[in-house]
């Protein structure tokens, strides 16, 4: 797994959840945004402040915590 600095976890910003180089965005209201069909590009034009790299660190992030993880699917 590559190195991620652009996620940080800091009890005092969002009660300790993963965010975006310390801001007030999380990883989840990211990933969330993409699952909901929003691009990359909506978010950079929704979070001025974001980059490219920032949503793309975050995809990476929860992409590492999934082989963890298993989840009942419908069906």
């Amino acid at each position: 797994m590559q190195e991620l600095w652009r996620i940080t976890l800091d009890p005092e910003v969002m009660n300790g959840k993963p965010c975006i180089r310390g801001m007030r965005v999380t990883v989840g209201m990211i990933v969330e945004s993409i699952g909901v069909g929003r691009s990359i590009s909506e978010l950079l034009e929704d979070f001025p402040y974001l980059e490219e790299e920032d949503i793309r660190e975050a995809l990476d992030y929860v992409a590492n915590l999934a082989p963890g993880r298993e989840l009942p699917l419908a069906g």
